[in-house]
């Protein structure tokens, strides 16, 4: 596991990378990661956000296939593709975001409508953020079993994985420790190990992948905390993204 402290932020807008799609997390909007889409963007690589309301993700609740979340990267990837005349993308996925872009780079059938993506094709490199790779709850499970059991750990040799945890809190039964023990726990059914505060470390990791660890980091964003798309984090992780299309 690597460990990497953060570093002052400097702008680098010589560079010109690929095409960059953020997914976001589970019942989360657009909006929260524009400042991040803008701040890669001012840095050469040119980012668009896939325009998710929170309503998107009703459709999915109670571990139904994310289907419509899906699409929804679907129609943002080819738009971004046909506007740029790139032919990959970089794409960001944070927490759930991550686990639902190994299903798009996929070419299995999923779902009620048995659907393929294969965005495989189109993708340079999948960076992880936070993401739950993996589950012990009951409804999670459904969708998180899939990938592992049809793309498991990095799975294909042709597109960078990158997967970034944070180590910001150990979950205790305590106060200001309770969530994090909970949700580490029905993650991986260890609630006193180290993580962002909901995703922990053991969880966000790929075997195979690029595997970065950044310590006081949380999973979401909150006024005066760190958390993976603060300025500081980016700058560490951000040199992972390609300029180029293998």
């Amino acid at each position: 596991m690597v460990q990497i402290s953060a570093g002052s932020a400097q702008p680098a807008t010589d560079i010109q990378g690929l095409p960059t799609v953020i997914l976001p997390g589970y019942l989360a909007g657009a909006e929260p990661y524009q400042p991040l889409a803008q701040w890669l963007s001012d840095r050469g690589f040119p980012t668009t956000v896939v325009p998710l309301k929170r309503s998107d993700w009703f459709p999915t609740l109670g571990g139904r296939p994310v289907t419509p979340i899906l699409g929804a990267l679907e129609v943002t990837v080819t738009q971004v593709l046909a506007e740029t005349g790139a032919t990959k993308i970089n794409l960001i996925g944070h927490s759930a975001g991550g686990w639902i872009s190994r299903i798009w780079l996929g070419d299995r059938p999923y779902g009620p409508t048995q659907q393929t993506w294969q965005g495989r094709d189109r993708t340079a490199a999948l960076i992880c953020l936070g993401t739950p790779h993996r589950s012990q709850e009951r409804w999670t499970r459904r969708n998180i079993d899939f990938v592992n059991e049809q793309y498991p750990e990095a799975f294909y040799r042709d597109v960078r994985y990158i997967c970034v945890a944070g180590k910001a809190v150990q979950g205790a039964q305590r106060w200001g420790q309770w969530v994090a023990y909970n949700s580490y726990s029905l993650t991986i059914g260890q609630g006193d190990s180290w993580g962002d505060g909901i995703t922990p470390i053991a969880a966000a990791h790929l075997e195979g992948a690029l595997n970065l660890t950044y310590e006081a980091v949380y999973h979401s964003p909150r006024p005066n905390r760190l958390w993976y798309g603060s300025p500081e984090i980016v700058e560490q992780w951000r040199s992972h993204l390609l300029t180029t299309a293998p």
